[in-house]
This record gives structure tokens, sequence and C-alpha cells, in this order.
């Protein structure tokens, strides 16, 4: 195959140009030109108004006649997929609707065999599903309380900047390089001093630093489960959680919820077959339903591990936002050696974008979540490791996470105060005492699924409850991120999602009315 030097993209202005050109083809060289660029143009690589080269250029850098580049020209132009412009040009062309096809849209048959088998997967991410939900919104800048983490007016980035700089200006060359493979050792410190002040016994040597607890998550499974294992999760759950398990090709098994978390009947019953290979659970501010395991109930589950031999993988990621009540005892604090897996983050609490999440394991098990750990991404980036620990030993958390809680409580009354306000009768919902999240059930019959699009339509969206359970099936329930917007925007939010709920109870009115027309009861 012959060729030109290579750039960023088919055609770029003042670049090169990449055209793969067969001399030895029987296909004459003008029909390659125009069969790359045809391919181009309805793949979306190249968009409509696109300005390609000159056919003296072009021919140059092909190292082709001018003709033969003209004459590929002309066979798009014919086609409608050129115009030319006196004196300005050739450009691509609108094309006409329905023509524009993008590499996703591509039939299966056009990709490799190897890609063909990928398409034969049943497991669709819950969080695509949400972002092509979030995607078709059709007023821009909708209030969206689907958010999974808190406000980005709280973030405190000056004073993280100012931590991150002092690092820097230390021209220390092991801050720029891999660093400890399991942790800062000085932050592995801190968080087990943390989580020891915290009632959970946890020692330096058996905190490992994760790229957010999602990769925390991901070690876990990687290294306990196989294809075909069961795993036992709260029905509902953390939509991330049950993406990652299935990708791992597991079976989830739903342990259904009361108002005090998990119900250990059917946890024992999940139990019993000793099929279960590992419990995930999130027994503080759940995620989605905000609730919190009762202090019986967390010594049941760790009785029930003991009896059946199911290890443990706790959760903990929005502990420290607790605006009410009492503090009741993490699953690892209760915990008599080596069953429970402990997993938490600062993502929620100070900025996503740092990726700085932590596990707590002890026994054997550290060494090999370790080991992946370092097949997976070496390390964690030490830079922001040693620029969050000093964050924190000026005393800049603790001062952060008061203030948060306190901004955070104001919008949760605000948004059950707006709840009680707008929203019509039979709309059912629980206060949390902390964590981001309110768990609401639609009245009546209705879909969240359903009245997502008149939500939309009004300005406002959800997550729907839909994606938070194992088993995928229509769900009255959506959950609403109470952090993001301050009072007037939250009431706003409300008062829109009201009126799309009024919608959708007059859809679902006249589609009973119909049903009993077409199907009156016989006598």
């Amino acid at each position: 195959m012959d060729g030109v030097r290579p750039s960023a993209g088919p055609i770029r202005k003042g670049g090169g140009v990449r055209i793969p050109l067969d001399r030895s083809s029987s296909l004459p060289l003008y029909q390659q030109i125009a069969g790359f660029l045809r391919e181009q143009i309805r793949a979306g690589s190249l968009a409509p108004e696109t300005r390609l080269p000159a056919t003296r250029e072009l021919a140059r850098l092909l190292g082709t006649s001018r003709v033969t580049v003209a004459n590929a020209y002309a066979d798009l132009e014919s086609e409608g997929l050129l115009i030319s412009r006196m004196g300005s040009g050739t450009y691509v062309a609108l094309l006409p609707g329905g023509l524009e096809r993008n590499s996703s849209e591509r039939a299966e048959g056009d990709w490799p065999l190897w890609q063909q088998r990928l398409l034969t997967s049943t497991w669709l991410p819950a969080m695509r599903e949400l972002d092509s939900l979030l995607s078709a919104v059709p007023r821009r800048n909708p209030i969206s309380f689907a958010s999974g983490m808190g406000a980005t007016d709280l973030f405190p980035v000056a004073d993280f900047r100012k931590a991150l700089t002092a690092v820097l200006r230390e021209e220390d060359s092991e801050t720029l390089g891999y660093g400890d493979r399991a942790g800062n050792p000085a932050l592995c410190a801190t968080i087990a001093h943390i989580l020891g002040a915290q009632g959970i016994p946890a020692r330096q040597e058996e905190v490992l630093i994760t790229s957010g607890s999602q990769q925390a998550l991901a070690l876990v499974g990687r290294l306990l489960l196989r294809p075909g294992d069961r795993v036992l999760v709260e029905s509902p759950t953390y939509s991330g959680a049950i993406d990652l398990f299935r990708s791992l090709d597991v079976n989830l098994q739903g342990i259904p919820m009361d108002e005090e978390g998990m119900r250990m009947d059917r946890l024992e019953d999940g139990m019993r077959s000793g099929q279960a290979k590992l419990l995930y659970t999130i027994p503080t501010f759940h995620n989605p339903t905000g609730l919190c395991l009762s202090a019986n109930r967390r010594r049941q589950v760790l009785a029930l591990a003991q009896r059946y031999n199911v290890p443990v993988l706790e959760d903990d990621f929005a502990g420290d936002l607790r605006y009410d009540g009492r503090a009741l005892p993490a699953l690892k604090a209760l915990d008599p050696g080596g069953w429970v897996i402990y997993t938490g983050t600062f993502s929620k609490m100070l900025m996503p974008g740092l990726r700085v999440g932590f596990l707590v394991a002890s026994g054997p098990i550290y060494n090999g979540l370790l080991a992946l750990k370092r097949t997976t991404d070496i390390a964690t980036s030490n830079l922001m490791q040693r620029a969050l620990q000093a964050y924190i030993t000026v005393g800049r958390y603790q001062t952060h996470l008061r203030r948060a809680c306190r901004v955070y409580r104001a919008r949760r009354d605000c948004l059950i105060e707006a709840l009680e306000a707008y929203m019509p009768a039979g709309t059912r919902w629980q206060t949390p005492q902390g964590g981001l999240f309110v768990w609401v059930r639609l009245p009546g019959d209705l879909s969240a699924t359903a009245l997502y699009p008149l939500a939309a339509d009004e300005g406002v969206v959800f997550a729907p409850g839909s994606l938070f359970f194992p088993a995928e099936r229509d769900q009255p329930y959506l959950r609403m991120n109470f952090t993001v917007y301050p009072a007037d925007t939250i009431q706003e939010g409300v008062r829109r999602l009201a009126a799309a709920v009024a919608k959708a109870q007059k859809v679902s009115e006249g589609d009973r009315q119909r049903h009993r027309q077409e199907h009156p009861a016989t006598l």
C-alpha cells in the first residue's frame, strides 16, 4: 500500500493528507481516492462545509496527476457529496436527511469478525442509558437532579490549588514519579488515623490507595469473582456497581430493602445456597435510597457472612456527610477479622477529578489486591496524593467538611419542603439523614422512565429508578440529588417536575379510559 505522510485525520488544514493508495490494484486511483473520501464523509469524519485541498495540492501530496484528483472530485460532486464554489474551492456538501452515518451506526456485518462477536453481549451499561437520556433533553441547561456528585460551587479549588502549588515548589523528584505502589505512605497513615477516629480499625499497611472508589470495587471483583459467580447486592443499588459486576459476567441477585435497609431473611436466603461469592453493600446513606442499615442488621450481616463464608464489600462513599441522627458503626468496625473489605473516596467531598479513593483490607487479600493494582495502572497519581495529604494535614479538609454539611443539610431541607409543596398526593419519600440523594416514589402506577421525556420538556431531569435495580424493569422511583443547586433552583426544579407528573397523570388516566371503552366488563 502506497500512502503519504500521516496526519491527525484524512483532511487537515495546513497539514498532510493520509489516503491509502494501492498502485498494484486494478481499481483506478481516482476511484480509490473517491471511495476513501466518500466513506469519510458518510462516517461523519469529514463534516459538512469542510474545505478540501485544491486538486493541484492534493495531487502533489498523493504523488498523482491533477487530472486523477479532479476526476475523483467530479465523481463525488455528481453524487451530491461535494460542492464546488467558484473562486473559493471544493467543500463537503450538506448531506440529505438520513444519509449521514457515523461509525457507531455501521451495519453489524461491516465490522471485523472479532468485533462482531462483541455484538452478542447482553450487557448494556446503565450509565450509558442515563447519558443517552440526558443527551436527548430538548432544552438547554435543564435543572438536573441526576448528578452523582457534590456541588461544584463548594469544591475547595483555591485551597487545593495552594496545596498543589506547595507540593510542586518542593521540587522533589519523587513527587513526579510513580511513588509507592500501595499509595503515598503519609496519606495511607492519615487515612488510617481518620478511620481509627471513627472507630474503624485500620493500620497503614492495610490501606491501598486507588484511582477513585470505582477502581477499588473493580479490583475486588477481579480478584474474587469468576464468570458465572453469584454476587448479592441491595435492590436497588449503585448503578456503577451493577455495570461493573455485569462487565465481569457474574450473576447479580438483588436483596429487597425496607426502611431499615436490606431484609435479613432474604439475605440469608441468598447466602444459604452456598453459591454467593460476594456481598456488595452500601450500609450508610445508601445510593440511591439514602437509607442507613440499622445497627442490629449490621451485626446480622456479619453473622451471616461468617456462617455462610461470604466476603463483604462495604462501599462507604458518603459516610462523612451526616446531617442528622446518631452515627452508626461501619461494618468494618464490627469485623471480627478479615471478613469486610472497606472502600471510601474523596471524590464526593472534594473534587471527582482527584480520582483518589482507597480500600482497607486485612489478610492475604491485601497482597492480591496490591498485585492487581500494580498490573492495572501501576499506581495512583503520586502528585495528587501528595497534594491531598498536604491539604488534609493543615486542617482544611475538616473545615470544608463542616461547611459542606451545613450547606447540604439546608439544600436537603429545601428539596423536602419543595416536594411537600408541589408534588401531588400519593408521592412518597423518606428524608435521609445524610448523603446526596432523596429517593422518590411517584404516585399511582406512574413510570419514572415514561415520565422522563415529559420532565425533560419542562426543563428538569432526574435519574430514573430502573437504572438502579439489578433486574431491569420499569420502576415508579426516581433519584434526586439535592446538593448541586441553591434553594431557588431546587424549588423551580421541583415545580417543573410536578408539572410533568400532572401531565403524566392525565396521559395515564386517558389510557385507562380508552382501555375501559375497548374492553368493557361483561356480565
